[in-house]
């Protein structure tokens, strides 16, 4: 690929944004390129956890603005492509994770937040830059969020467009763990392979209820739940499950 790496390791797929004389700001080439990654992670059957990065020390700047001028309709349908890209992210059935180092600002600190779970270096900082730009929030920031922070105080990072360090973004709820920066890989691997390692269609479904709960009634809730712990119970993970916990010994997830 023209804009990203792509490793893959025990069902571990890294994706690395890799345009770091940019800081990894993501033109009309990297927006494509995430899209079909993230659809063919989706897709795939071996590939367990997604891990999301960027290179040279920064996680990602927000969209390269550079010849980005177009209005009306072809403006709308390079933003809706913006959007697809977040959806695929937050529609994936696979754990993801976003480590991050350095800045995540605009689209690229929205890219952060739209990940599972968000692990930030010391060095991290983390900005809704947008207003600064002159522009609104994008990339499912404004339905991600109030949901990770709540209305008001993600109304002040939007209107202020402050620099949020590792320590406060933390501090609010913005991110799961600040790691010093040199343990920061070695963090990441150990949850991307304790994920890899487990069972893959329970903790799809635990992730799709934990995501429509946010909007669903309780009575709804409780009902997606007993369907898909019913669906659990039938598989050969569970059985393989309790096997291992008898057998005293690790259990082999296979997703089925």
């Amino acid at each position: 690929m023209e804009t990203l790496r792509v490793e893959r390791a025990d069902g571990v797929v890294t994706v690395t944004m890799d345009r770091p004389e940019r800081k990894n700001a993501i033109n009309e080439t990297m927006w494509v390129e995430l899209w079909e990654t993230f659809e063919a992670v989706a897709r795939s059957s071996e590939d367990r956890v997604l891990v999301v990065t960027g290179a040279g020390g920064a996680f990602c700047s927000g969209q390269d603005l550079g010849g980005v001028s177009d209005a009306g309709d072809h403006g709308l349908v390079r933003m809706r492509r913006v959007g697809d890209v977040a959806l695929a992210l937050h529609r994936s059935p696979k754990p993801t994770i976003a480590k991050v180092e350095g800045i995540a600002a605009g689209a690229g600190c929205n890219l952060a937040l739209g990940c599972d779970l968000i692990v930030a270096s010391e060095d991290a900082r983390f900005s809704e830059i947008f207003s600064r730009r002159g522009l609104s929030v994008d990339f499912g920031g404004s339905w991600v969020l109030p949901r990770l922070i709540g209305l008001h105080r993600a109304k002040e990072l939007a209107f202020f467009a402050e620099i949020v360090s590792a320590k406060e973004a933390a501090d609010i709820g913005l991110v799961n763990r600040v790691v010093p920066t040199a343990e920061i890989d070695t963090f990441v691997d150990g949850w991307a392979r304790t994920l890899a390692a487990g069972p893959p269609l329970a903790l799809s479904m635990t992730k799709t209820l934990l995501n429509n709960g946010l909007a669903t009634s309780m009575e709804q809730a409780v009902e997606d739940e007993a369907r898909c712990q019913a669906l659990n119970f039938s598989t050969a993970d569970t059985v393989e499950a309790v096997q291992a916990f008898s057998q005293k010994r690790e259990p082999n997830f296979r997703g089925a």
